[in-house]
């Protein structure tokens, strides 16, 4: 679970607020129920799931408050 008060975006330099998570997972590298996060702000949600879905690997984008235990 992440703090959304100190939930930081992913993207290289970026230190804005993390308002979504990009959930993913290579097939290649991951067992099925792993779940790879990206944390994202407003401006980079859609870099970072376009990044992760051209490689066929996006599961999901979430609301950081919706992240679970499971995620990470």
């Amino acid at each position: 679970m992440t703090d959304t008060d100190t939930a930081v975006c992913s993207a290289k330099g970026c230190r804005r607020p993390a308002r979504y998570a990009v959930v993913w997972r290579n097939p290649k590298l991951h067992a099925p129920d792993r779940r790879k996060v990206w944390l994202a702000c407003d401006e980079h949600r859609q870099p970072l799931a376009d990044f992760v879905s051209a490689r066929g690997f996006l599961l999901e984008v979430i609301g950081v408050e919706a992240l679970t235990a499971a995620d990470g």
